[in-house]
């Protein structure tokens, strides 16, 4: 179920219908005025809309202050275990304050900050980590870990309400992503207050995105979700920010910037796709259209696969297609494939009107190529017509591979055979 309040941390509704808000937390030590906002500079470069900081100190608030005149995007405080850290870090104007009402000193502390919060219009966040559930939920838990979580949210929502105040969003974290899932399901259902998201202490870079992307993109899935934050073990914040953004837009939740289609190859593959692939996605990341960009690693399902994307290529042995929105543009040689290809989506990009533009003949001349390799592969294309392929084609392979292009092909980004292995496929990296 969707939140039904609004709360704005900063200039950034949360909830309400609101669009799904990226968060992540920065992993300086706050005091470290340079550093700190040098990472924040970073985050909100790579579309974070809000930033959390930790700040166990005196130092930390003092530093606040200038974070928060500074900061291109909104400061929540995060705070742990002292309250009088909330009140000033309230006063040194964060945009919001994390506290977990659990461990912050029983409910006269929370009191002072809520009524602190009040008076200056701030919102709170109200944080519940399976780590830290009060000490009469820790029977229920484990008996029922997921209610235990649950009960401990609405418990401290309903303290707040007591003290009239309701200017506030709730967390519920484990590292177990079914519970995760589960308490913040029955969670949706039981409260109006725009919800914040995360897996707790995910993981590494690999793992950790992936726990995420499951977590996260089932509830996001069911509708339920405000704002979210992937909690990976990096020192790179941006690292999360990126990985958010992939997540809302696999679900077309948000767009920002481009969106790479690209096959998971099979034994049809004739050119080097791992690196073309490579080669493209780190050029994409020049661009903040919402452009869609498909890479088919063989010409035998044509282009209809990825007949909606803005841009694409096909390739095979010698030559590849320019193709979009599902018609061919030109066909060029294998080893031109990519600088064509950022040809025409700089020609798309620098125009304006987004005009995408089609030269006749070289669109005939492209989807004849494309056809006749549909002919002649109506069939399966089987190991043993490969074979004959190749045996065929080995000598000009041989020459296409000297002089010039392979200082082109040196050129490019290169992935060595240990990150992306060519033994067994009919191409080889050098």
């Amino acid at each position: 179920m969707a939140s039904q309040r609004q709360i704005h941390v900063g200039s950034v509704p949360i909830g309400g219908g609101a669009p799904v808000a990226v968060q992540t937390m920065t992993k300086t030590e706050t005091a470290d005025l340079a550093a700190t906002l040098a990472q924040i500079k970073r985050v909100a470069e790579a579309g974070a809309d809000i930033v959390r900081c930790a700040v166990p100190r005196e130092q930390d608030v003092e530093a606040l202050k200038t974070i928060v005149r500074e900061s291109p995007i909104p400061i929540i405080a995060d705070i742990h275990f002292n309250h009088t850290l909330a009140l000033k870090a309230l006063d040194a104007g964060a945009h919001c304050v994390r506290l977990n009402p659990g461990n912050i000193g029983g409910p006269d502390k929370v009191a002072q900050v809520a009524a602190r919060a009040r008076e200056l219009g701030t919102p709170l966040r109200i944080g519940v980590n399976s780590g830290s559930l009060p000490k009469h939920l820790h029977a229920l838990e484990r008996e029922n870990s997921v209610e235990a979580l649950v009960t401990a949210a609405v418990e401290f929502v309903e303290l707040m309400e007591r003290l009239e105040f309701e200017n506030l969003k709730v967390s519920i974290k484990s590292t177990n992503v079914p519970n995760t899932i589960a308490s913040n399901r029955l969670l949706s259902e039981r409260i109006p207050y725009p919800l914040h998201l995360g897996i707790t202490e995910a993981g590494t870079k690999w793992s950790g995105s992936l726990k995420s992307a499951v977590g996260l993109g089932t509830l996001l899935a069911d509708g339920i979700g405000d704002t979210i934050r992937i909690s990976l073990s990096t020192f790179h914040a941006e690292e999360e920010v990126k990985v958010a953004w992939e997540i809302l837009k696999a679900l077309q939740l948000r767009e920002r910037g481009p969106v790479l289609i690209a096959c998971p190859t099979c034994g049809r593959l004739q050119f080097d796709m791992d690196t073309v692939v490579a080669d493209i996605e780190k050029r994409l990341e020049a661009y903040e259209e919402p452009i869609e960009v498909a890479v088919l690693g063989c010409a035998v399902n044509g282009i209809g696969e990825a007949s909606h994307a803005d841009f694409g290529i096909t390739g095979a042995k010698n030559e590849g297609l320019i193709f979009s929105r599902g018609r061919a543009l030109r066909k060029v040689p294998t080893e031109q494939l990519v600088d064509t290809l950022f040809e025409e989506i700089d020609k798309y990009v620098g125009s304006g009107a987004k005009r995408i533009d089609v030269d006749a003949q070289e669109a005939a001349e492209g989807a004849a190529w494309l056809q006749a390799i549909e002919d002649e592969n109506a069939g399966e294309m089987t190991p043993e017509r490969l074979a004959a392929l190749e045996k065929a084609k080995q000598a000009e392979q041989a020459d296409e591979m000297s002089g010039t292009l392979l200082e082109t092909v040196a050129a490019r980004t290169r992935l060595d055979e240990a990150v992306s292995p060519t033994a067994g496929r009919r191409f080889t990296r050098t």
